[in-house]
């Protein structure tokens, strides 16, 4: 006979085992006896309705913790509601559809459950909106090295997307997406996970635009994930990052394929899509992103790729409801975004047939590329190669100039001090309500000079004389030009501004103009200004009060100062995608590379951006001089190195009487265009680089600076 001991020992062990739950059937049973939705439940279990509709019909079980709080609440009502006490269940039809999850127009939501013989009855009436499942709270994320956030993202407003853009797929099935939702996702396979993303997960984004597309749903793949997917953890042999490709024989590949589903012209990559040609308006395309293939660089994404899946999707949709679900690098989701808020293409009536047609979007760069004025190309572009050309280049780059030592006065030396300053996207500052070209150019001979047409123009600026401890606004290094050479209208428009007359010999114009960047700057300006202020960063700080909070603001929240970083490279990416060079090894000059068969392929507009953001600079230098008289040591691109009295800002910006920032000069602040701390550095630390011809402001950080184009 047993003992007593030998008993409690074997209950003991059955209580340690998993929770078993009653059969799908009488989950339903359960459910239905306490007169509560699927949608209702899926509130309480923090998950989906088409997951808990999948736990009902027997097509998948739920995980720890969730398995525990499931458990106790079948074990409550069951207690409630026995069984042989229930009324006969009756016939059940297919789940009434909810009006929450109408049929997909990207990212199809989750079909009804298959019906079955002994299914319940689905309540008719719609669930009230407080049991919708459009923001699902999180289970607990116990494997997060990180407090959970303060201020958590807002639920996806359009019902067709009720769980948001994105998800972060690990290798227990946990797809990790915004506000702390977690999905079961049963794929094993790459086509699964295709197939489950479209019909099933309720993820997506929508139109920024009324005449736009939704945004396809993104799934971010752990290396885990990957490897469960039959993929290799990690892609090796390609000298270019920008290369890696899984090889079209690969198993996934074939299996993708056999499918009937499509990958793009750039392949299996890091950032994958995966589609099948649109049936009428349904779109059926998922972007894939897999972490330990680079797809989220360190540069832009600093940190995301070593946090723990809840915190990947935390960032990533922060990113995707401030600026857009991304599509590829911070550079990609920096032009797609110019597309996405300026459509090419609208519904339009055929006058003569009454049909509607698709016409072009005023305002917008259209569907067709453009060449551009072989002036405004590169050596490369066939427009150059095929002509000829020898008439020389638009140079519309940032400043990088170092101040020659020999201008440097005794009383500039002995202080003790040199100070840099950044100024905040000063590419985004230079887009707002700028006018670019929509149309194609036109050549001109001996053109009168308009400052509000865009274009290119050939003057002779070599007479122009200014200040020495100045850089020419004229040029990137800062050096005086020696004769006639082609310049961006902002660039004239500032020689005029400085008083002197100018005489175009040439020039390529554009008759059709347009603020084509204004959405984009619009929206990305409010990404930036929110996300730092959820860092502590906001506007009604005083000048010693920003500089303390930039101080501090990456360690509030790590998460938060990553979606920042990428702001501000999709920013600088964005424009440098504007004029991306070709790739490869076997590139041959005088060929089409891909970039050319897009219309955002426009350098002329990449040029007015970087021109009005250099004379924006120089006018600055100019004003600080007035009024300060001082002169800098150093520019590149947006960061600017003073010789100080102090080591800090403070200690050498304008201020009027008021204790008010002077106007026109360099001011602190959280907005694009407003300047902020880079770095601090002795001063005879600065001379000495200068000595050695290098630039203070690339080190004075106490690293290397990065001057990215996103090209």
């Amino acid at each position: 006979m047993a003992t007593e001991e030998e008993l409690f020992a074997s209950v003991d062990a059955l209580l340690e085992e998993e929770p078993q739950l009653p059969p799908p059937a009488e989950r339903a049973r359960l459910r239905e006896a306490a007169g509560i939705t699927q949608a209702r439940l899926a509130v309480a279990l923090k998950t989906s309705t088409q997951t808990v509709k999948n736990y009902e019909n027997g097509r998948s079980e739920p995980k720890s913790p969730r398995l525990e709080a499931y458990q106790r609440l079948l074990n409550g009502w069951a207690a409630k509601y026995p069984a042989h006490g229930a009324p006969a269940a009756a016939p059940a039809p297919a789940a009434a559809p909810q009006p929450e999850a109408p049929e997909r127009f990207t990212g199809q939501t989750a079909p009804e459950a298959e019906p079955e013989a002994a299914a319940p009855v689905e309540a008719p009436a719609a669930p009230a909106a407080s049991e919708r499942p459009t923001r699902p709270s999180a289970r607990p994320a116990t494997s997060s090295r990180r407090p959970a956030a303060k201020k958590a993202v807002k639920p996806a407003a359009d019902p067709r997307f009720p769980h948001g853009p994105l998800a972060v797929l690990d290798g227990d099935g946990s797809a990790y997406g915004i506000d702390g939702i977690v999905l079961d996702c049963p794929a094993t396979t790459v086509v699964e996970l295709v197939e489950w993303t479209l019909r099933e997960s309720g993820l997506g984004a929508a139109k920024l635009h009324r005449y736009g597309k939704d945004s396809d749903p993104l799934i971010v793949l752990t290396a885990a994930a990957a490897v469960k997917l039959g993929l290799p953890e990690r892609l090796e042999g390609h000298e270019l990052r920008r290369s890696l490709r899984l090889p079209e024989d690969h198993p996934v590949v074939k299996q993708v394929g056999r499918a009937k589903w499509q990958l793009t012209q750039r392949g299996f990559g890091p950032w994958a899509r995966i589609y099948r040609k649109a049936q009428g308006r349904e779109r059926q395309c998922v972007q894939l992103a897999i972490l330990s293939w680079d797809a989220l660089d360190e540069r832009s994404w600093p940190g995301v790729s070593e946090m723990e899946p809840a915190d990947i999707a935390r960032v990533l949709g922060v990113y995707a409801q401030r600026v857009i679900t991304p599509r590829g690098s911070t550079a990609v989701s920096g032009l797609e975004l110019m597309t996405a808020l300026r459509p090419p293409t609208k519904a339009v009536q055929d006058p003569e047939t009454g049909n509607w047609v698709s016409g072009h979007n005023p305002g917008s760069l259209g569907t067709d590329p453009m060449d551009p004025a072989p002036p405004e190309a590169i050596a490369e572009h066939p427009v150059v190669v095929n002509s000829g050309w020898r008439g020389g280049f638009l140079n519309e780059e940032a400043y990088q100039w170092v101040r020659s030592v020999d201008t440097l006065t005794d009383e500039e030396c002995m202080l003790p001090f040199s100070v840099g300053l950044d100024l905040n996207t000063a590419f985004l500052a230079a887009a707002a309500r700028l006018v670019v070209g929509l149309s194609a150019p036109d050549h001109f001979h001996t053109p009168k000079f308009n400052p509000k047409i865009p274009g290119s123009w050939l003057v002779d600026l070599s007479h122009i004389e200014l200040d020495p401890r100045l850089p020419s606004p004229f040029t990137p290094d800062g050096t005086g030009p020696t004769g006639p050479a082609w310049y961006q209208t902002h660039t004239v428009a500032y020689a005029q501004e400085l008083g002197y007359d100018v005489h175009p010999i040439e020039a390529y114009l554009r008759r059709e103009t347009g603020a084509y960047l204004d959405p984009w700057h619009d929206r990305l300006k409010t990404a930036y200004v929110d996300t730092l202020a959820d860092l502590g960063v906001t506007k009604d700080l005083d000048d010693r009060q920003f500089l303390t909070a930039m101080e501090r603001h990456k360690q509030v929240d790590p998460a938060l100062a990553a979606v920042l970083s990428a702001i501000k490279a999709t920013v600088k990416g964005g424009i440098g995608k504007l004029r991306e060079r070709p790739q490869g090894r076997h590139y041959k000059e005088g060929e089409r590379w891909p970039a050319l068969q897009r219309p955002t392929w426009r350098p002329d507009i990449r040029a007015a951006v970087i021109s009005k953001a250099r004379v924006n600079m120089h006018r600055k230098l100019r004003n600080m001089a007035k009024m300060t008289g001082l002169y800098p040591l150093a520019v590149l691109s947006d960061c600017v190195v003073y010789p100080s009295p102090g080591d800090s800002p403070l200690d050498f910006l304008p201020y009027a009487a008021s204790g008010k920032p002077q106007p026109g000069g360099f001011r602190l602040g959280p907005t694009p265009g407003l300047a902020k701390l880079e770095g601090v550095q002795p001063m005879l630390w600065a001379v000495g680089l200068m000595e050695q011809g290098l630039n203070p402001a690339r080190h004075i950080k106490g690293g290397d600076a990065v001057l990215d184009e996103g090209e």
